[in-house]
């Protein structure tokens, strides 16, 4: 594989954070499997370690380097330390840049120390029982009042549902008028009318706490608006690009792994008296994966560059995103059938390796919103159905 652009300090931070998960998150990661929830302490010992939102200015905790490559490595090994439901990535990449992106300094100063140290963590709110990828067809709705907004609607499959402080709500302002009119809001824990549904039971992922969410007149203060109201569904869209970048570097990591795992199995799994791996077909079978995912790295590094260059696409982003997570998909199902039998049983990782990838096709949009956003790059909008332009 051609070798890859990390600075010797982010070598080091892969070191120190290897060494962190090694100590302070696997240990655990059985029992909250079993929990269903990762324990609060793992986001605070991750901010205490400065692992948790690195990119934040040092005046609020971080280190003030937003290179993408930092968030990288920790995707990266969290992956390869096969704990991959503790969604540390979630707080500190894609929601965390929010607050920075469309918050101001009084709401930085207010929430953002506490969200670098682990004390606050945060979630967002986009998905409704009825509209996932199709934005436009939110219900929730905020009515705003002289000194604050009324919030009231259902949320649902929201990632860091139960342990989250602080949720950024998307909600429908002027819903009669204009579906897109939407405004962002810093739903804190412990508003009136604001409350927590299931943690609801997964395929996989089974440490990463997913729930309903309920707004029944919850009283959110002006203050707590996030950017210009109005704006909610355009600062989603904006913030896209970088979700699906994250999500394409996290399911080739998995990938990654995947492979590792049905290359070292086969090497000593012997049937009919060698090895798997001294069958044609098993070479052929590893050979063409090991390619797709050298490829795709070469592609998610020139995306992450990009990214930090400021010049990466929604369009060049969905293609990392849906050749990364079908290649997730694909590499445990070869991992899977590599094992044979073992492969059903849950004591190998590669049983979870595959339940955990189901999921990647599906979220931060699914792989045929993914090919709608780069077929309309393609062909152009005259051959897309109108409904599906606001992907």
């Amino acid at each position: 594989m051609l070798a890859r652009d990390f600075t010797e300090e982010q070598t080091m931070f892969r070191e120190a954070y290897r060494q962190f998960l090694a100590e302070e998150i696997v240990p655990h990661m059985e029992d909250w499997r079993e929990a269903g929830i990762v324990d609060r302490s793992a986001f605070r010992k991750a901010g205490e370690a400065g692992f948790l939102m690195v990119w934040p200015d040092e005046k609020y905790g971080g280190i003030g380097d937003n290179d993408f490559r930092f968030e990288q490595v920790i995707m990266e090994e969290t992956a390869y330390a096969r704990v991959g439901d503790w969604y540390n990535t979630l707080h500190s990449r894609l929601v965390g840049p929010y607050l920075t992106r469309f918050g101001n300094e009084e709401q930085w100063e207010r929430f953002l120390p506490k969200c670098v140290s682990g004390e606050c963590i945060l979630a967002i709110a986009m998905t409704e029982p009825d509209a996932g990828s199709d934005l436009a067809g939110m219900r929730a709705t905020a009515v705003e009042k002289d000194d604050h907004w009324l919030i009231n609607g259902q949320k649902t499959f929201i990632s860091n549902g139960i342990n989250a402080d602080l949720v950024i709500v998307a909600a429908k302002t002027d819903p009669d008028n204009d579906p897109h009119h939407m405004t962002l809001f810093l739903v804190e824990r412990g508003m009136q009318g604001f409350e927590r549904g299931r943690n609801l039971k997964k395929m996989g992922l089974k440490a990463q706490d997913t729930a309903e969410m309920f707004f029944t007149d919850v009283k959110v203060p002006r203050e707590n608006v996030l950017g210009e109201s109005g704006q909610g569904f355009y600062y989603l869209m904006e913030g896209l690009a970088e979700e699906r970048l994250i999500g394409a570097a996290g399911y080739l990591s998995a990938a990654q792994l995947s492979y590792d795992l049905a290359a070292d199995y086969v090497k000593e799994r012997k049937v009919f008296g060698k090895p798997v791996a001294a069958f044609q077909n098993t070479q052929f079978t590893l050979a063409e994966l090991r390619t797709e995912l050298d490829f795709a790295q070469t592609y998610l590094d020139q995306c992450v560059a990009a990214f930090n260059a400021g010049s990466l696409t929604p369009v060049d982003a969905a293609k990392a995103k849906l050749v990364n997570s079908e290649l997730q998909v694909k590499a445990a199902h070869i991992g899977v059938q590599m094992h044979g039998g073992n492969g059903f049983m849950d004591e190998y990782p590669i049983s979870r390796q595959y339940t955990d990838a189901r999921i990647s096709p599906i979220y931060a949009g699914t792989s045929e919103i993914m090919k709608v956003i780069i077929s309309r790059d393609c062909l152009g909008d005259d051959y897309i159905p109108f409904n599906t332009r606001n992907f």
